[in-house]
């Protein structure tokens, strides 16, 4: 996949490259996401953020103008990104599904390039999902009324 990355830490740059090894084609901006940045998304398939960069309705509009279709985040947050806006514009969403104090740099990397690999086969991020909208995965509801696995449907 053709993947943008934004504001992104020196120590995580070195995570990510080591975590894709040449799988997806990541164009790495040293610069925040804002409305004078965006157009380096022009042409790529997948955002990659991190919990620092806000995600206005304005810019996930304008990412989907470029071409952008999916946003991945690096951490386990989404108050960053206007859910509700990446939904209406048809996005899907995948963060890093990792409890507290399980959160080191190569791991997170790790998960966000398995949510690439599998939004590239067609197939939904499971536990990592945020999306907003419908997208095929479902809770199911044990006997007892407790939410059960995740299945695909």
């Amino acid at each position: 996949m053709k993947a943008i990355v934004y504001n992104i830490k020196p120590e995580e740059k070195e995570c990510l490259v080591l975590a894709n090894y040449k799988k997806h084609d990541i164009t790495i901006i040293a610069n925040g996401l804002s409305a004078e940045t965006l157009p380096f998304a022009q042409g790529k398939e997948v955002l990659i953020v991190f919990n620092e960069d806000p995600l206005s309705e304005d810019l996930i509009f304008g990412l989907k103008a470029l071409g952008i279709k999916y946003i991945a985040t690096s951490s386990f947050a989404t108050q960053h990104i206007d859910l509700k806006a990446a939904g209406q514009a048809g996005l899907k969403i995948a963060n890093v599904p990792f409890k507290e104090g399980e959160e080191l740099a190569m791991k997170r990397m790790e998960q966000v390039v398995r949510n690439l690999d599998n939004w590239a086969a067609g197939k939904c991020v499971g536990k990592a999902c945020c999306c907003p909208n419908d997208c095929g995965i479902k809770t199911t509801k044990s006997n007892d009324g407790s939410d059960d696995t995740l299945k695909e449907i």
